[in-house]
């Protein structure tokens, strides 16, 4: 009779925040061993403030058990891995004690409120990496396949030198000025407005996508609905409603970031565009299985743009899903991460983003705002040398 070794220790997650973005994250992890290969876990724990509510989600979503005290998880052994869903306020305190504890930490973006709080998120990862702890930031257009395709043509050179980018993030859903005050219009809570919620996520993009850094920005940000209704009545509205960059890049590339939350009919609306010497790449996330590319190489009377329907077991975390053409959607961008974080630690190597990676991005969040309050003043930003676990 043979004996087989024990298999390795199935990794306890818990998750602290069952809002939007747990439920997004719920979702992946629910289904990501269903499709990819990935480490054993078990969905240990969730964890809010209200009990009531935090009970019923950790049914509904698929959690053993649940809690109000986020610091209830750092004494359990039985806990490896913190996804922090909770806002942004919360991120710096919360992510340090897990790291500090030895848990592996994945938390939302962007990575801080502050550049202080990203500094000293970023300190303590890299002294958790050193004892094995593993920490990423959940820019989740990142594990979007046609984008992820995107950079790998950009990389191969079929863009041959890229000159300039465009991206733009539009949303609406503060377009109506009697939308009610909530936590993501008070600077307290949220940081900033439309600046660190969204274009977090496209400047996220133009690092990603170029491999590059950006060496000086230009900013200006806007507040259209100065006033709200809240609990108590008038209360004002501390963060930009939209927000507007000019970015130099590393490479001599300029990108463009423009930004709004009232950008009325543009529901979740991320558009990028690529120009290089040799072709250009179009991208928009509301057809976010389609990747619009250009080949400048080609004979003038044959050129023009071609639509790649990214569904083919070759393009990048679809062979896992349906035969070609039955097309994702934007959900499985979280299991892509899930299963990105998850084979990371299953193989002791640094995910990437790395928090160097979501600091990065904050230095140039903090650099908009710093040039919005000087009258759109040109800001240089000193950029660190990269490493081998920020690359």
């Amino acid at each position: 009779m043979s004996h087989q070794s024990n298999p390795p220790k199935s990794l306890g997650v818990a998750m602290i925040g069952y809002a939007f973005m747990g439920k997004a994250h719920s979702n992946a992890w629910r289904n990501v061993a269903s499709y990819f290969d990935v480490p054993a876990f078990e969905q240990k724990l969730l964890v809010g403030r209200d009990a009531g509510q935090v009970a019923e989600a950790a049914a509904k979503y698929g959690w053993a058990e649940f809690a109000t005290d986020w610091r209830s998880v750092l004494e359990r052994d039985d806990i490896d891995i913190v996804d922090i869903c909770a806002p942004g306020w919360m991120h710096a305190e919360i992510s340090i004690a897990a790291l500090e504890a030895g848990k592996h930490v994945l938390v939302e973006k962007p990575l801080a409120n502050t550049l202080a709080e990203a500094e000293a998120m970023t300190a303590a990862a890299q002294a958790a990496r050193a004892r094995g702890v593993q920490s990423m930031v959940g820019f989740n257009y990142r594990r979007v396949p046609a984008l992820a395709l995107a950079r790998e043509l950009i990389a191969e050179g079929r863009l041959g030198t890229v000159r300039h980018v465009r991206a733009a993030y539009l949303q609406d859903w503060l377009a109506d000025p009697y939308s009610p005050m909530t936590w993501r219009l008070k600077k307290e809570t949220a940081g900033s407005g439309a600046l660190g919620d969204i274009a977090s996520h496209a400047i996220d993009q133009v690092l990603f996508l170029l491999g590059d850094a950006v060496t000086e920005v230009t900013g200006r940000l806007h507040t259209f609905t100065p006033v709200r209704a809240g609990k108590n009545g008038l209360e004002d509205v501390t963060v930009d409603d939209a927000a507007w960059a000019t970015l130099s890049l590393a490479s001599g590339a300029i990108a463009s970031v423009e930004v709004s939350r009232v950008a009325t009919g543009q529901k979740n609306s991320l558009k990028l565009e690529i120009y290089g010497d040799k072709g250009t790449i179009l991208f928009d996330l509301e057809n976010l299985n389609e990747l619009g590319f250009l080949d400048a190489t080609a004979p003038v009377r044959e050129q023009g743009f071609r639509r790649i329907l990214v569904n083919e077991p070759e393009h990048p975390y679809l062979d896992a899903w349906w035969p070609q053409g039955h097309i994702i959607g934007w959900e499985h961008t979280f299991t892509h991460e899930i299963r990105d974080f998850l084979a990371a630690i299953g193989s002791g190597s640094s995910p990437s983003p790395s928090f160097e990676e979501g600091l990065a991005v904050q230095r140039v969040l903090a650099a908009v705002e710093e040039s919005a309050a000087a009258k759109s003043a040109l800001i240089q930003l000193a950029n660190p040398p990269r490493t081998a676990e920020g690359a």
